[in-house]
């Protein structure tokens, strides 16, 4: 029995999580994306900025643009994102790292790696990408996209752990999108419930002693 094709679900657009499986540097400009906005606006967003640079998108295109034209691009009504001009030079970063590092390759990131160790240490080089949202990324990589250097769950952290909702390496579906948002709330609601716990529980300022 052949095996199943590799699919995502995190855009809510078929052609843009399409893109995401076909196009790597689609796929590491939308986890780039995924902060501060909807999910489904950070994944789409690499399908509509290839369509704003008439059907192409490619590392050495990015790199090379004027900054002032790609952040004019993202700032194009819908924005790409919350913070487009910033997101813009971001994207632009990652495109010339790749070119530095990656012989502008994007999947060599993932596919030049021996282990868990390596790949990690390739993708902390990115810009975009720290720590926590490196081991999400390879979490994505190997539980949705069968890149499963040895490992790699150990890179992954406890995002790589199976039967869990913890990220959107987890989405297969939209019954995994709510599991996966309801978790994020939760986690939100118990950080929350700390701090204020801890803010009542710091002593007030004390006023200076009467001279």
């Amino acid at each position: 029995m052949a095996s199943r094709a590799p699919e995502l679900y995190l855009s809510g657009d078929e052609k843009a999580d399409a893109l995401l499986v076909e196009d790597p540097f689609a796929l590491l400009i939308g986890m780039v994306l995924d902060q501060q906005v909807p999910m489904e606006r950070a994944f789409s967003a690499p399908y509509v900025l290839r369509e704003r640079l008439g059907g192409e998108l490619g590392v050495e295109q990015i790199a090379a643009m004027a900054p002032d034209t790609l952040a004019a691009v993202f700032s194009e009504r819908p924005a790409l994102h919350r913070f487009p001009g910033a997101m813009a030079e971001r994207v632009q970063l990652l495109a010339r790292r790749l070119i530095e590092n990656f012989g502008g390759d994007a999947a060599a990131v993932w596919s030049g790696a021996a282990d868990g160790k390596e790949l990690l240490r390739n993708v902390r080089s990115l810009p975009g990408f720290g720590e926590q949202k490196a081991r999400i990324f390879i979490a994505l990589l190997g539980k949705r996209l069968g890149v499963e250097p040895p490992g790699w769950r150990a890179a992954a952290g406890a995002f790589g752990n199976p039967g869990t909702f913890s990220s959107v390496a987890d989405i297969d579906g939209p019954d995994a999108l709510l599991a996966v948002r309801q978790h994020k709330a939760e986690v939100k609601a118990a950080v929350k419930s700390v701090d204020s716990q801890l803010g009542t529980a710091r002593p007030g300022k004390r006023r200076p002693a009467a001279k």
